[in-house]
Parts: structure tokens; sequence; C-alpha cells
């Protein structure tokens, strides 16, 4: 109840501080990339509950001969990479919080294929509410294995206290600061995971 609550209080004066920045980013992405502004996925959230999840855009949509998406890397460039780089493209889920299907803190919501791929420990990371930022996020983010990731968010929901929050978002801001640890070692964005051996 007293995190809902804090969440509530924290997005309502993000969303007042950080109005201009949506306001420019919004026009970058217009600028440069056109429509839409915002990507919008299915996610699953606390018990596996599907939701809408947002972010700012930072991909182009270019297509190879065949109509497919190009891969990521090669879709990722000029305003998208840096947006993605200063971790800009997270803000609109502050609105995510404020409907309350996130919290500022807690295991980040996957894709929805990953769900029947999850071994009974990893499943654990859906007993709480997802978060904009984890302790995976601070612990390595995208340059570390998705079992790792899970042992990370696993550890976080047997261990949350408001205490871990406020370092959470500590080391949050530092790595925000420091644009450290946004792509793995061979991927412009994180690799599919296929399931745990």
């Amino acid at each position: 109840m007293f995190k809902r609550l804090f969440d509530i209080l924290l997005a309502l004066i993000l969303v007042v501080l950080f109005l201009p920045i949506y306001i420019v980013v919004s026009v970058l992405i217009l600028m440069k990339m056109g429509s839409p502004i915002l990507f919008r996925q299915q996610r699953p959230g606390e018990k596996g509950k599907i939701f809408a999840i947002y972010k700012f855009r930072t991909m182009t949509n270019e297509t190879d001969e065949n109509g497919e998406l190009l891969a990521d890397e090669l879709r990722l460039v000029g305003v998208g990479k840096f947006i993605r780089s200063a971790s800009l493209d997270e803000l609109p889920q502050i609105f995510n919080v404020l409907k309350g299907e996130m919290s500022f803190v807690g295991p980040r919501p996957l894709l929805v294929e990953y769900l029947p791929l999850y071994n009974e420990r990893q499943s654990k990371r859906h007993d709480v509410k997802p978060g904009i930022t984890g302790w995976a996020q601070v612990n390595g983010r995208n340059a570390i294995s998705w079992e790792q990731k899970f042992e990370y968010d696993v550890w976080y929901v047997e261990n949350q206290s408001f205490l871990l929050d406020m370092k959470i978002l500590w080391l949050t801001f530092l790595k925000v600061v420091n644009r450290s640890d946004i792509s793995s070692d061979s991927s412009a964005t994180m690799e599919k995971f296929k399931g745990s051996r």
C-alpha cells in the first residue's frame, strides 16, 4: 500500500518535471522517423496479467525486399539510438505506473511469448508488479545472460523492501547518467529468450 502511494506521488511529480522532455522527444521522433511516436506492446504484469506497455519509438519501420523488418541494429539509428542510449524511451511507462500496471521498481515486463518458457523459479518474477527499473537492470541490464537476469529478478521478489527500492532507484540514476549496459555483447538490444537448459 505504501509502495503504491509512493509510485503515484513520484509519477505525478515526474510527469510535470519531464513534460518538456516529452514534448522535445515526441517532436524529434515525428521529424526523424514519422508516426507513431509511441511504441505500444502487450506485456505480462503481476500474476501474468497482460497489459499494454508504452515506450517512445526508437526504431524505424524499414523492411527488406520481402517486406520483413530489418534487424534491430539496422533500424536503431540516429535519434532513435540516442533516445535508447539515454533511456528516454522508458519515460512513457510512468503512465503505466499511474494506471497501476507497473511500479517504479520491479522485474522488467518481458514478452508474452516468454511465459511458457520460464521454469518454476523464474516464474516467481511475476509475483510482484513489473518495474521501470529493477535489481537486474542495475546489475548488468542487457549485458548479462537471461539466467543471471532472472536470478536477480527472483532475488528482488524474495528480498524487496523500501530501502532496497531506494537503492535501486539511485543506482538506476547512475546507470542512466553513464549510459551503461544498454546493449548485449552481440546485439543492438537483447537476444530473445529461448528457455533455460
